[in-house]
């Protein structure tokens, strides 16, 4: 089997991706992501996004392994399965690995070792594997009907309280006047500004950061914040009852939202320090997906669909 390895990351807001050769050299590039692959045209949509990964990065002169962490692979098996056939046609393609980008963020994390990962970036989703490999996946619906506490949710928290505020419905707040500044339009403009995008909750998650720098001195942002740190404790711990493993349990949190420091992270962790055994994420979901390209022996197996 070829020792050079395709990991693509391919989430709603980019797609992500790193080709490490047998000398251990890495090549990288990032597109634009797409909607997912539970979504009308998702499987298209994702194959399109790694094509432009693989422009970008060129030919790796030899053939390579293709391992793939999708959003919505995980409620769309048909389509993971599907995109898995599309990759493996694709040139230079010696085998392919496709599963759930949250499985490619728990491999990450925890090196394909038992326990719990909150990956949270615009979307949230918990994912909890047991000794024996089964997996427990809580929220990452999306964000119509869950992703709650993500930066999707942060930001449309934070958007709708400024219009409350604009309309004298809600209190005052310094969010107003930040998403005017964020977003370069008035506020009566929002609306129409987010429907016409493809992807309304990734613009919508470019508030999020500016929700959390102002927490510490906006009470209607702070409220938000602590609102979106419990929601994603709340998910940790169904994750944790749903899977039976007994606490302290393994614990990690992966993804971009971590940035957003202490106004989402301490109501979170005060919320799950009890039953939780924090560890330091070993790496990213690239990194889930380099493993699980070469690696068939992890607790992860059964959610990986492969070719060749």
């Amino acid at each position: 089997m070829t020792g050079h390895v395709l990991a693509i990351d391919l989430g709603k807001t980019g797609c992500r991706g790193a080709l490490r050769s047998e000398d251990g050299r890495i090549r990288s590039a990032e597109v634009a992501g797409s909607p997912g692959l539970a979504n009308a045209g998702g499987v298209n949509a994702a194959e399109q996004a790694i094509r432009g990964v693989i422009d970008q990065i060129g030919s790796p002169g030899t053939s390579f392994i293709l391992s793939v962490g999708a959003a919505g692979a995980a409620s769309a098996p048909d389509a993971a399965v599907l995109l898995a056939r599309l990759l493996a046609e694709f040139p230079g393609v010696a085998a392919v690995a496709v599963t759930s980008d949250a499985v490619t963020a728990h491999a990450g994390a925890l090196g394909g070792s038992p326990g719990v990962v909150l990956a949270v970036g615009t979307g949230a989703v918990a994912t909890a594997v047991d000794e024996a490999g089964r997996f427990t996946r809580v929220d990452g619906w999306g964000p119509l009907l869950g992703d709650e506490g993500s930066g999707g949710w942060i930001g449309v928290e934070g958007l709708r309280a400024a219009l409350r505020s604009h309309d004298g419905r809600g209190p005052e707040t310094v969010l107003a006047a930040a998403a005017t500044d964020r977003y370069g339009i008035g506020l009566d403009e929002l609306p129409k500004h987010l429907g016409r995008h493809d992807n309304p909750a990734l613009v919508a998650a470019r508030f999020a950061p500016v929700v959390a720098a102002v927490a510490a001195v906006d009470d209607v942002a702070a409220t938000i914040m602590t609102a979106a740190g419990h929601a994603l404790a709340s998910t940790v711990l169904a994750a944790i009852g749903q899977s039976g493993i007994h606490p302290p349990v393994p614990y990690a949190i992966t993804g971009g939202l971590v940035e957003l420091g202490a106004a989402l992270l301490d109501p979170l962790n005060r919320s799950i320090a009890e039953v939780i055994e924090r560890r330091e994420s070993h790496g990213g979901p690239i990194d889930g997906a380099m493993l699980l390209a070469l690696d068939t022996s992890t607790t992860l197996e059964s959610m990986v669909v492969r070719i060749g």
